[in-house]
C-alpha cells in the first residue's frame, strides 16, 4: 500500500493543466482552460480546467473531478495505479507501508519481470527490423500476411533468431539474474546452460493497461513438425493468462469513445483490424472468456461484440462465456465470419468500411442465437427441447441487475414466444434457476467463513493504497443537475461557492469573509441536504484552521461532496474583457482583475436572507388566517412586522 505521505507529495505537487495537457489541447479563456473533451465525441469546446482551483469539468457529458479521477478515468488506471503514474510523472519515490515479507518478495519479483521483460521486447524488435535473418524471415513473413511497418512498429512486434541462445546470452552480457530469466519463460535451462524458448518465431509482445510488456505470444514461422503454432509466457507474478486480453493497451480509448469493444480470437485479428483503421478491438487468445476479462471490458464499455469464426469450434468457443457476460452486465452481440475466414483474412477481402458494415448488419443478441443453435440442434427431439428451455431459463437467471430488469422481462416474453411456451411458466422456471443460484452462493459463504482463518478476513480486503479513494468518477451532466434545483438551493450553493473561493479572504479586522457568512446565516438553515453537509465538512475545516478551499476539498474522502464542489465552482462562463469599454476612465481599473469579493458575499447573504425572511411571511401569514385564538394571532402579527422591517432592511 502507498503511504499517506507519498499521496500527499503528490497531491500537493499536481498541476491539472500540466496533467490533463498531456492528453487534451487546452487553450487559455480568462483564468481557465478549455479543450475537446476526451470523454465523449465533440467539435465545440466544453471541457474546462481551472488550474488554481485543481479541477476539470466537461459541461457537455457532465464528467468532473481532479488530476488523479482524470488519470484514472482517461487511462482506465485504479487509484494505486493513478498515484504511481502521478508520482513517476513528478519524480516522486513512491514509498509502501509495511508489508509483509511474502508481499515484498512478489512485489520485488514483479518488478524485476517487467525489467526483463522489457529488455526482451527491445531485442527482439531490433532482431526483427535490423538484421539480415529478421528482414529476410521474419518481416518477409508479415509483410506477406499484409502487415505494414507502422502496425509492427506500433505493436511492437519482434522476433527471436534461430540459434540456441542469442537472448540469453544478450541478457546474461547485460547482468540479468537467471533465475528471472527463467521464470519470465524466455529462456530454459538445458544441461545447465540457458536456451532461447522461442527461437526462430515472431514475437508477439502482451501489455497490461499501463502499457508494460508483461508476456510475450510466440507464433512458428511456416510448418515444423510436432511444434506447437504458439508458445505463451508461463504464468508468474505479473502474466495471468485469465486477465489479460491482447491490445486491451491500444485499443482502451477507442473502445470507450466508440462504446463498444469488439472481440476477437487471435494476435493477427487484432493487428489486422487495427491496421484496417478498427480500433477498439481485443483479443482473448484463443481461450473461453474468463470473469475477469470480462471485468476488463466492463472498465470501458457495456457493450461486447464477438467476432468469431463460423465453424463449430468458433461457436461453441462464442456461447463458452455467455452466462458470465450476462451476470455482468454486458450487452452481448455475436458476429460469425464466413466459414474459412477470419477477422484478419475478411476485413482484407471486403476494406475497412465494408467489413463494418458487415458487422453492423449481422450481429445476433446472444441469447436469441444461442437458443436458434440449442432448437437447430434438437430437431424434433422433446428431450433436447426440454434440456432447451432449461438451459436458456439458467441463461436468463444470470441477468440478476436490477437495473436489468426490464430487459430481462423482454427477453423471457420473446424465448417463449419462439419456444411457444407459457411466459409464466419461463418466468418460474428463471426465478427457480435464480433461487438454486442463491442457495449455492449462501452454501459456499457458509463453508467459507468456516474454514477461514483467523486473520484471513484482514488480508481479502481490497487491495486499495487509500479507502477514500474514487471508484467512479462519473458525475451528471449540468444541465440535467440544474434543471432539478430550485432557487432556494441554488442560492444555498452560491453562498458555498463564496466560501470556496473568497472564504479565507479579509471582511474586517480580525474577521474573514467565511466569519461574516457564518454570523450572519445563523438561524437560517440550509434546505438542501447535500449543501447542508458541505457547509458543516467547510465549517469544520475552518474551525479546525486547516484553511479549506477549492482544491483542498478535491482530496477529502467523500466523492459526492468532490463533484459539488466542482459543479458549485466551475462555470463555462467568463467575465468579457469588453465589459471595460463600456466603463470609461476605468482601464487601469479592469472588471475583470476587480477584487469583488466583498460585493459579491454581501449581495448573495442579503438574496439568501431575503428568500429565507419571504417564506417566514408566507408561513406566517398562514398560520395567522387559520388561526382562531386570539392572542396567538397577536402573536402572529408581531412576527410578521418583525419580518418586514427585516426584509425592508
Amino acid at each position: 500500500m502507498i503511504a499517506p505521505e507519498t499521496i500527499r507529495e503528490v497531491t500537493d505537487r499536481i498541476d491539472i493543466v500540466d496533467v490533463v495537457g498531456e492528453f487534451v489541447k487546452l487553450r487559455r479563456r480568462g483564468s481557465n482552460y478549455l479543450g475537446l473533451c476526451p470523454f465523449h465525441g465533440e467539435k465545440t469546446p466544453s471541457f474546462n480546467v481551472s488550474q488554481s482551483k485543481g479541477i476539470f469539468k466537461c459541461f457537455g457529458c457532465g464528467k468532473s473531478g481532479n488530476a488523479i479521477s482524470f488519470v484514472m478515468e482517461h487511462e482506465k488506471y485504479s487509484y494505486v495505479e493513478a498515484i504511481k503514474w502521478l508520482a513517476k510523472r513528478y519524480g516522486i519515490a513512491v514509498e509502501e507501508t509495511a508489508m509483509s515479507e511474502e508481499a515484498r518478495e512478489h512485489m520485488q519479483a514483479a518488478e524485476s519481470l517487467y525489467i526483463v521483460n522489457g529488455f526482451a521486447q527491445k531485442f527482439f524488435h531490433e532482431q526483427l527490423l535490423d538484421t539480415e535473418e529478421g528482414q529476410h524471415i521474419a518481416l518477409s513473413y508479415l509483410k506477406e500476411r499484409g502487415f505494414n511497418l507502422p502496425i509492427i512498429e506500433k505493436f511492437g512486434l519482434g522476433y527471436n533468431p534461430d540459434l540456441p541462445d542469442s537472448l540469453s546470452q544478450a541478457a546474461v552480457k547485460n547482468q540479468y539474474s537467471r533465475d528471472v530469466l527463467l521464470k519470465s519463460g524466455l529462456v530454459r535451462s538445458y544441461q545447465d546452460r540457458l536456451q532461447d524458448n522461442y527461437r526462430g518465431r515472431i514475437i508477439f509482445p502482451i501489455h497490461n493497461n499501463s502499457g508494460k510488456v508483461i508476456g510475450f505470444g510466440a507464433r512458428i514461422i511456416g510448418k515444423k513438425d510436432k511444434a506447437p503454432k504458439y508458445i505463451n509466457t508461463p504464468e508468474n507474478e505479473i502474466y495471468v493468462k485469465s486477465r489479460i486480453l491482447y491490445g486491451s493497451y491500444f485499443a482502451r480509448h477507442t473502445i470507450d469513445k466508440e462504446n463498444e469493444c469488439l472481440l476477437v480470437e487471435g494476435y493477427t485479428d487484432v493487428l489486422g483490424l487495427a491496421q484496417a483503421g478498427i480500433e477498439n478491438v481485443v483479443a482473448s487468445g484463443g481461450t473461453s472468456l474468463t470473469i475477469d476479462q470480462l471485468r476488463l471490458i466492463k472498465k470501458y464499455t457495456q457493450n461486447l461484440t464477438i467476432i468469431y469464426d463460423g465453424d463449430n469450434a468458433g461457436i461453441k468457443a462464442a456461447l463458452r462465456g455467455l452466462d458470465m457476460a450476462l451476470e455482468e452486465g454486458l450487452n452481448v452481440r455475436l458476429v460469425l465470419i464466413p466459414d474459412g475466414e477470419d477477422p484478419d483474412s475478411y476485413v482484407r477481402q471486403l476494406g475497412a468500411e465494408q467489413f463494418k458494415e458487415f458487422i453492423q448488419k449481422n450481429k445476433k443478441d446472444f441469447i436469441l442465437f444461442q437458443l436458434e443453435i440449442l432448437l437447430r440442434d434438437a430437431g424434433s427431439d422433446i428431450t433436447k427441447k426440454n434440456d432447451a428451455v432449461n438451459r436458456i431459463a439458467e441463461s436468463l437467471s444470470k441477468i440478476s441487475k436490477a437495473e436489468d430488469f426490464t430487459k430481462q422481462q423482454e427477453y423471457i416474453r420473446q424465448c417463449s414466444g419462439i419456444l411457444k411456451i407459457d411466459e409464466h411458466g419461463l418466468t418460474t422456471l428463471v426465478n427457480k434457476y435464480k433461487r438454486d443460484g442463491l442457495s449455492k452462493l449462501e452454501k459456499k459463504q457458509h463453508q467459507d467463513q468456516r474454514y477461514q482463518q483467523p486473520g484471513d478476513q484482514a488480508n481479502s480486503l481490497p487491495n486499495k493504497a487509500d479507502p477514500s479513494a474514487p471508484d467512479d468518477i462519473d458525475a451528471p451532466a449540468a444541465a440535467a443537475e440544474l434543471a432539478m434545483l430550485d432557487t432556494g438551493s441554488i442560492q444555498e450553493r452560491n453562498l458555498l461557492r463564496i466560501l470556496l473561493e473568497f472564504g479565507l479572504k479579509p471582511w474586517k479586522e480580525n474577521w474573514t469573509i467565511a466569519d461574516y457568512i457564518f454570523e450572519e446565516i445563523q438561524g437560517f438553515p440550509f434546505e438542501n441536504e447535500q449543501n447542508e453537509k458541505l457547509l458543516e465538512y467547510y465549517r469544520r475545516a475552518y474551525n479546525a484552521g486547516e484553511n479549506p478551499d477549492t482544491a483542498s476539498f478535491q482530496y477529502i474522502e467523500d466523492k459526492s461532496m468532490q463533484d459539488l464542489v466542482v459543479t458549485i465552482t466551475l462555470t463555462p462562463y467568463e467575465i468579457s474583457r469588453r465589459w471595460d469599454e463600456k466603463i470609461p476612465g476605468k482601464k487601469s481599473d479592469s472588471i475583470v482583475n476587480r477584487d469583488l469579493s466583498k460585493q459579491d458575499a454581501l449581495n448573495s447573504v442579503i438574496y439568501f436572507k431575503l428568500r429565507k425572511i419571504k417564506q417566514m411571511l408566507e408561513i406566517t401569514q398562514k398560520e395567522l388566517m387559520e388561526c382562531t385564538d386570539f392572542e396567538e394571532q397577536l402573536k402572529q402579527l408581531s412576527i410578521q412586522k418583525h419580518l418586514k422591517t427585516e426584509e425592508k432592511t
